[in-house]
């Protein structure tokens, strides 16, 4: 177990290495902020002058060691938008809003799947099975934004059930949940509906209907336990991406999370923020598959973390 652990922590340590330093380089790519943040008019002199109050004059290397360093104490440095204001207080800030978002539409998206595909399993219907599949298919068709911007029509414009915009009441999580646990559902649904149908076929599920074991009790004890084990990994995976991945349906809903302050970020170059919310969504990409493996371990006594 500790050397599992000390394996995982030097992996993660790699990957958020990696991660900064693929920011670090991709951001510099982009030029010098000044362009942006200056006036049109601004002269050379004052370009110069403000590339080197930021340290953009100075060998890339040493800005590659400076950001380390800073990284390392926790100091990501100042926004350049919103001078004197910690890039990493302004991510922080709007990680709870993406977070509700994510794990909420995380949650209900497998739920859904899981009602589903058990569905499908107790009462064999292939009508149902195919519904369910091509329906999902259909919606997983439909790219979020343009999903989201249907809701909106019809949910907001036409009949003004719910608020269009921002985060201001229960009401506003309804729109941007339904985009992304709909586009999630189908890819859980397949996930689930194929384990379950192969274990259908192994020995032991034969076993317990020779004992009298009613379908429903098979389906439920016997064959979703075995068969949720190979979703888990999927899931985690896919968490640990939306936690990310959400800019799209944030900036359609106007939703405050970090992936709409990081999109505004990088059309500024602000890079400071950028590379902070980077550093969180690595750090909780991390996680969530190190405590998928901890469940996975727990789940089935044949995983052993060596």
């Amino acid at each position: 177990m500790i050397r599992y652990v000390g394996r995982r922590l030097l992996q993660a340590l790699v990957t958020v290495w990696a991660v900064l330093t693929l920011s670090f380089v991709m951001g510099r790519a982009t030029g010098s902020p000044a362009a942006i943040l200056l006036p049109p008019e601004s002269s050379q002199a004052e370009l110069a002058a403000f590339d080197h109050a930021l340290g953009f004059d100075r060998p890339l290397l040493d800005q590659y060691g400076s950001f380390l360093v800073g990284v390392l104490h926790g100091d990501f440095g100042t926004s350049y938008r919103e001078r004197g204001v910690s890039a990493l207080a302004i991510a922080a800030e709007r990680l709870p809003a993406t977070f509700q978002l994510a794990v909420s539409a995380f949650v209900i998206g497998l739920a859904l799947a899981l009602a589903a595909a058990l569905a499908i399993h107790i009462t064999g219907s292939r009508r149902l099975r195919s519904a369910l599949v091509w329906g999902g298919s259909l919606r997983h068709s439909i790219p979020d934004f343009y999903f989201g911007l249907l809701l909106v029509i019809v949910l907001s414009v036409m009949l003004g059930l719910l608020p269009s915009l921002g985060r201001t009441s229960p009401q506003s999580f309804v729109m941007p949940i339904l985009t992304i646990a709909t586009g999630q559902f189908v890819l859980y649904v397949r996930l689930i509906d194929s384990a379950l149908s192969e274990q259908a076929g192994q020995d032991y599920v034969r076993t317990a209907y020779a004992k009298g074991t009613s379908h429903v009790r098979v389906v439920l004890t016997e064959m979703l336990p075995n068969a949720i084990l190979p979703v888990l990994t999927v899931a985690g995976l896919n968490l640990g991406g939306l936690l990310g991945g959400t800019v799209i349906v944030e900036q359609v809903f106007s939703w405050p999370g970090l992936g709409q302050v990081m999109l505004n970020a990088v059309s500024q170059r602000d890079f400071p923020i950028v590379q902070a919310g980077l550093l969180i969504i690595a750090l909780l990409f991390v996680i969530v598959n190190f405590v998928v493996d901890l469940l996975y371990a727990a789940l089935d006594p044949r995983v052993r973390l060596t």
